[in-house]
């Protein structure tokens, strides 16, 4: 049996409370009310509601303020609000609207517009809601066989490439304590994964999640992690990697989640989830003989060797071939990125992926090359700035 859909009524007046809480139980809405915008406040934190109704004209604090704080706090901006007033002038519904409310409605409310409006404010946020839960969008975990190996530098031009190629991106860091990039692109909030870590897990949802993004300059959406050594990789926990990603995978088209090294727990959960996994290595025998070991792993694991995509990092002179390379793996590398050092410096002097900083460049090319071959939800590989599918 569904539970009754809960509204909040905020109002000074107790006639009007009283008034307003019948006609909502006769028609199967639970109801709550409030006598001052402080005490609905609490009210809605304490117990988010799916509705409320709120009074403009209120001692100490009227409506508007309150819908201002409502929409401030991330778990409970998502609650449609109606204000209700015996305010009539154009300028009164205007400041509603602008301090967040859905809708307006004027005292005296006749019972029958009341009930239409709740019903309509409620549908539509049912509809939103299962919109939201229903988005599915292609998550790209991408990882090195050890540190030090620009993996980081891969996910975020990886990202930057899918971006440019129509794809809505968001670049999620899953590395606390050990991320760079924010300092890559000279961001000056650090703290989104921190933050969301510290919260309650049944607080991690879409509005939560979204709240902690920060847009680069480049218009890439960004959730970045910190880089301060006391919050080690491993204090992000399977849980709430799990429920970051479940929300992030809701917020776009492709997820690209940087996770660094290991397999500890968080990283087996989002490796689970993950749509294509691009493994970082370099052409030389040590890096060649870790990516075996975290192969067969994840072999092992149950991951298939079509979700998986190996990228030659090269930085320096290759030690290795790639062909002896993949036949030491028995896989072919799915793309080379040759080394670029001059480049790479611009980059991190202008704060910018390097496929934006010189476009034309062939790094730029290998990457959007690498972007075209991974397969997005739906089977359909990313499109390049063209237009064009990849041959």
């Amino acid at each position: 049996m569904l539970m009754a859909e809960r509204i909040l009524i905020v109002d000074d007046d107790r006639d009007s409370l009283t008034l307003i809480g019948l006609m909502l139980q006769r028609q199967g809405y639970e109801t709550a009310t409030a006598q001052s915008g402080a005490q609905a406040l609490q009210m809605a934190e304490a117990h988010p509601p799916d509705l409320i109704l709120l009074d403009v004209m209120m001692p100490d604090m009227d409506g508007f303020e309150v819908c201002r704080r409502l929409r401030s706090v991330p778990r409970l901006a998502h609650i449609p609000v109606i204000m209700f007033t015996a305010k009539t002038l154009v300028e009164d519904k205007v400041a509603g609207f602008e301090a967040g409310a859905d809708d307006y409605l004027t005292k005296p409310t006749h019972p029958q517009e009341l009930s239409a409006r709740v019903k309509a404010m409620l549908s539509r946020a049912r509809s939103q809601a299962q919109a939201v839960s229903t988005r599915r969008a292609t998550v790209i975990a991408v990882m090195g066989v050890r540190g030090g190996l620009g993996t980081t530098t891969t996910a975020l031009n990886l990202a930057a490439s899918l971006m440019q190629a129509g794809q809505e991106v968001i670049f999620a860091e899953f590395r606390p304590g050990a991320a760079t990039a924010g300092l890559q692109l000279g961001l000056d909030h650090f703290r989104g994964l921190t933050n969301l870590m510290n919260r309650p897990l049944m607080d991690l949802h879409a509005v939560t999640v979204e709240h902690e993004l920060v847009r680069h300059a480049s218009g890439l959406r960004l959730l970045p992690a910190s880089h301060q050594l006391l919050e080690t990789p491993m204090s992000l926990s399977p849980e709430y990697a799990e429920a970051i990603l479940k929300s992030l995978a809701s917020l776009a088209d492709v997820i690209i989640v940087d996770i660094g090294t290991g397999l500890h727990e968080a990283n087996r959960r989002v490796l689970s989830a993950a749509d294509n996994i691009v493994i970082c290595l370099e052409p030389e025998r040590i890096s060649v003989n870790l990516a075996q070991a975290l192969l067969a792993e994840l072999s092992r694991l149950g991951v298939s060797a079509e979700r998986v995509r190996l990228v030659l990092v090269q930085r320096s002179p290759a030690a290795m071939s790639t062909p002896l390379i993949e036949q030491a793996l028995q896989r072919k590398i799915a793309q080379v990125i040759t080394p670029a050092a001059e480049l790479a410096d611009q980059a991190v002097e202008q704060a910018m992926p390097m496929v934006l900083v010189q476009p034309d460049s062939p790094t730029a090319q290998q990457f959007r090359d690498l972007a075209a071959s991974l397969p997005l939800w739906g089977g359909q590989p990313a499109r390049s700035p063209d237009g064009a599918m990849p041959a």
